[in-house]
């Protein structure tokens, strides 16, 4: 899952970024209102993490102007104020949820998980295709010849592969969304990743392969279709 961090305190940001890389999100990090208003028009984010006082635009401002255009990306405000009205004016301005600063990593993640909670399959901890299993708890990945635990970007493209089974995945898409649009990582990083994790489907005994689609992508598909 591929969140946007707007917080324009460096140190902040930087901590922010460690513990939801580590909780396996894909972060980029951007430090004034404008540039964040910029990187969510690319529609590539699951969700968005956006601090309420920083220059240039204020997050209440970026969040409004996305609103206005149509987009419904999950939303987290960030502030040092408390005061009710200051939440109410994010809440009525689209924001799905308001965190005050200082506040606890472990509750931050809760609300991650709570606003990009939009269905009842979606919400499962486990994905299941075919005969293998993928635990988001865990990062376990499961078949019928034993288990296997992922690192973190292998974990990241089989949830994005099991999410969408058939569905073609370009290397850019795999690019943009786990190793973000600033990344100086060459591409030929995605096809080690996906070589890993042919091996651990083999390992676990798994019924699905990953295919690959010559100038197209690559999807998860049962062996024989």
């Amino acid at each position: 899952m591929r969140l946007l961090l707007a917080e324009d305190e460096v140190s902040m940001s930087r901590a922010l970024t460690q513990i939801l890389t580590k909780n396996n999100y894909t972060v980029d990090a951007v430090y004034d209102g404008e540039e964040a208003l910029r990187y969510l028009r690319s529609g590539e984010y699951d969700a968005a993490i956006l601090d309420v006082m920083m220059p240039v635009m204020d997050g209440i401002e970026v969040l409004k102007k996305i609103r206005s255009q149509g987009n419904l990306i999950p939303v987290i405000m960030l502030t040092a104020r408390s005061e009710i009205e200051d939440k109410i004016e994010g809440l009525d301005s689209g924001a799905n949820d308001y965190l005050t600063k200082p506040f606890d990593s472990g509750e931050l993640l809760a609300r991650i998980r709570a606003i990009t909670r939009v269905s009842t399959v979606q919400a499962s901890s486990v994905l299941k295709y075919g005969n293998i299993t993928l635990s988001r708890t865990t990062c376990e990945l499961t078949g019928p010849k034993g288990s296997t635990k992922l690192a973190g970007k292998e974990f990241q493209m089989l949830e994005l592969l099991m999410t969408d089974p058939g569905i073609l995945i370009s290397a850019e898409t795999f690019m943009n969304k786990l190793w973000g649009i600033d990344s100086d990582a060459d591409i030929s990083v995605v096809w080690t990743f996906l070589s890993y994790l042919r091996k651990k489907l083999v390992l676990v005994g798994a019924n699905c392969l990953i295919k690959a689609s010559r100038g197209q992508g690559y999807s998860i598909e049962l062996k024989g279709d």
